[in-house]
């Protein structure tokens, strides 16, 4: 049997393409913030995660060139070995007073963060607790992790007390869940998470990658936007989102980020942060505290886009996310519908399954502090089109 047979059976991409609804690795020729250039067109971008705007703000991008002049293109070689630098442990102390930790630990991805993280956190005799719709970077670590996971159903807290009440009283337990769940843009439910944490002794460990710079009052998260930030345990962020670079961190106790620190290995053996990626996170940071009004326009643009999503005829609830889901059907008729609005002039992103389950796929629309009016008129205008074309709306 060839270990490549699969490979070649694999013809599911082809039959799409041949199709012409083939939505995945589109070309951006010019990124000008709220518009980009597709295929040559100018089309407004409804599907990035660059939610406060910054990654073209002209501090980040002279903090990021500066930082390259002074220190080079890499660090080459892992922060446990050449690759921290004086401001890796700038931003870390940045990072680790802004969340309100002890301390904070900056890895390469936020893909890698939780899977270095996760997985040395549980080990043999322990459980991790995971949502049964949490981003797939948590099910790799899982999976790495020597700990056994039980996962519960999506948001159902009556299913996670009784897997809870089914594991053994004597047994360390950690549940991991997004803070804001990146597919729909839902807030996980801390309040009634965290009670149980109360009652059974678990630990909580917050995926807050969709969630940090967006929610709460000065955007630290989930837990902030709940009043419990003293709850959660370990809060782990993006820098790709809304910190306009690349990277990942984890805040909270001292002696929990310093074990992660020495034992996770893809902190240990991996590349560091580029000094460009670190000077234009640790600038986007300094935004955030320094000028609200980045965090005052995006909550200002999903108040009104959700409200226009409602009134045309969708049901997307009042969520403080900037993240817009729209059910479709079975994935052929995503394609299609996040193809339709292609030609209208707005990119989004498809959401298919196994990201969510059968006949639920749909698109993903989500908003920056940077969109105009003008944006969000051409946005809600090209959903109400063809809402009504496919039934999805009167």
């Amino acid at each position: 049997m060839d270990v490549f047979a699969k490979c070649f059976d694999f013809k599911r991409d082809l039959e799409v393409q041949a199709v012409g609804l083939y939505p995945f690795f589109k070309t951006i020729e010019g990124n000008m913030g709220s518009r980009v250039v597709i295929d040559g067109r100018e089309v407004v971008m409804a599907g990035s995660n660059n939610y406060l705007g910054l990654t073209r703000h002209p501090k980040v991008v002279e903090a990021a060139i500066d930082a390259t002049n002074k220190y080079g293109t890499s660090c080459s070689g892992s922060r446990y070995a050449n690759g921290t630098y004086v401001i890796h442990v700038d931003l870390e102390e940045r990072l680790a007073a802004f969340m309100g930790k002890p301390k904070a630990l900056c890895f390469t991805t936020g893909y890698t963060t939780n899977m270095g993280a996760i997985s040395v956190l549980a080990g043999r005799r322990d459980i991790i607790l995971s949502d049964r719709e949490n981003h797939s970077c948590i099910m790799d670590a899982t999976q790495l992790s020597f700990a056994e996971t039980k996962k519960y159903k999506h948001d159902d807290m009556e299913d996670l007390e009784r897997v809870l009440e089914g594991s053994p009283a004597d047994s360390g337990k950690l549940l991991v869940t997004d803070g804001v769940f990146s597919m729909k843009g839902t807030l996980a439910r801390l309040p009634e998470i965290v009670k149980l944490k109360k009652r059974f002794g678990m630990r909580i460990f917050v995926d807050d990658a969709h969630g940090v710079g967006v929610v709460g009052k000065h955007g630290r998260g989930t837990a902030e936007h709940f009043g419990l930030e003293a709850d959660v345990d370990v809060v782990m962020g993006t820098f790709s989102k809304s910190f306009a670079g690349l990277g990942g961190f984890i805040a909270g106790e001292d002696r929990v980020i310093n074990y992660v620190k020495h034992h996770a290995r893809q902190l240990i053996f991996a590349a560091s942060m580029t000094p460009a990626s670190v000077a234009a996170v640790t600038q986007s940071l300094k935004l955030m505290q320094e000028e609200p009004q980045h965090l005052e326009n995006l909550r200002t643009v999903v108040a009104k886009v959700r409200g226009e999503f409602n009134r045309i005829g969708y049901s997307v609830g009042d969520e403080a996310t900037p993240i817009v889901y729209i059910k479709v059907g079975e994935d052929i008729q995503a394609f299609q519908f996040w193809k339709d609005l292609l030609e209208l002039g707005v990119y989004t992103n498809p959401v298919i399954t196994p990201g969510v389950p059968q006949g639920q796929s749909g698109v993903r629309a989500s908003f920056m502090a940077i969109h105009t009016d003008k944006d969000l008129a051409r946005i809600i205008d090209a959903f109400e089109k063809l809402g009504k074309k496919y039934g999805l709306i009167k």
